[in-house]
């Protein structure tokens, strides 16, 4: 067991004898980085109870998302209250009080690291002053269905189809996204978002008709839907109606290509395979809300019936 460098008596000496506090420009003065991760982590509700942020669960019911702002004074009271922990006295009261706009401004600059610490990613550090915070508490089926569900919040208003570079443009970094049940979803945006995006993850194939009208679009040779927006009826099984007859569906899909040689080519399984693709689903809320969010497929998502198609090599605008 190591012994003490000092006793309890010289440091309590050496605190009623020397009662300044240190220069915030001497090294020692600084949080260790333990220190300002932690209290990063309280400004992002990290370790939080659910309960302090919604004490009813009758203010998230089921099948619904609530936006909100950020109070950043709740939030460095919070931090206030962490720090306290550790104050026995007036000198660690007029030490905080010495240090606490340092205190902030180191945790505006961590607080934006914290995220891509946690997935593993090199942060990039900004020394900016804190910008509002606002986020969403979403609650459905969705959140179980897609763990992988893609977050995004832009600080403009983008068209149904816009480009990668109007998204990296108006992009607004996200500062949280944790499933804090199997089906609750909380995000924390670095910014206030004039769009948000909720996408189902891209990195899955997925096959499917529309219910219950037991439809299917109408897709191009790149995989992209028809713009006119017809769709085909698919047909089903006599003997039972929850099958579906595929037969039949080649050969509707076929003498619907003979009709629009924009329609991919039924020329084997692969061709069959992108006719019944299912696009990701993307949801919009935008504006000031009301009825202005709408969802629909993710556009412009290239797919080619071989791996060597020209199309597959174009990903631009997917990620």
């Amino acid at each position: 067991m190591r012994e003490a460098t000092i006793s309890a008596a010289e440091a309590l000496r050496e605190r009623l004898t020397t009662p300044g506090q240190l220069d915030p420009a001497v090294q020692e003065s600084a949080m260790p980085p333990y220190m300002e991760m932690f209290l990063a982590r309280l400004r992002l509700l990290l370790g939080v109870p659910f309960g302090y942020l919604v004490p009813d669960a009758r203010l998230l019911p089921s099948e619904s998302i609530r936006f909100f702002y950020l109070d950043r004074s709740w939030t460095d009271r919070l931090v206030d209250g962490a720090i306290a922990v550790g104050k026995t006295g007036s000198r660690e009261q007029a030490h905080h009080q010495a240090h606490s706009a340092d205190v902030q401004s180191a945790v505006d600059t961590t607080e934006r690291t914290v995220r891509a610490t946690q997935r593993g990613i090199t942060p990039v550090t900004d020394n900016a002053p804190a910008n509002v915070l606002t986020g969403f508490l979403l609650r459905s089926a969705a959140v179980s269905g897609w763990p992988a569900m893609d977050v995004r919040a832009f600080s403009t208003d983008l068209g149904p189809n816009p480009t990668q570079e109007q998204m990296n443009e108006a992009a607004i970094p996200t500062l949280r996204q944790d499933r804090l049940s199997p089906a609750v979803l909380f995000a924390l945006f670095d910014g206030i978002p004039q769009l948000v995006w909720l996408e189902e993850p891209h990195h899955g194939v997925q096959f499917g008709v529309n219910l219950p009208s037991y439809t299917i679009p109408r897709h191009t040779s790149d995989g992209s839907i028809e713009p006119s927006g017809q769709e085909i009826t698919v047909p089903v099984r006599q003997a039972n109606p929850r099958v579906l007859a595929i037969q039949q569906l080649r050969d509707l899909l076929y003498q619907d290509q003979l009709a629009d040689a924009s329609l991919i080519q039924q020329t084997g399984s692969a061709a069959l395979a992108i006719s019944l693709l299912a696009l990701p689903w993307r949801q919009r809320f935008q504006g000031l809300g009301g009825d202005g969010g709408q969802g629909g497929f993710v556009a412009d998502f290239p797919v080619a019936q071989r791996v060597s198609g020209p199309t597959t090599t174009v990903l631009e605008g997917l990620l």
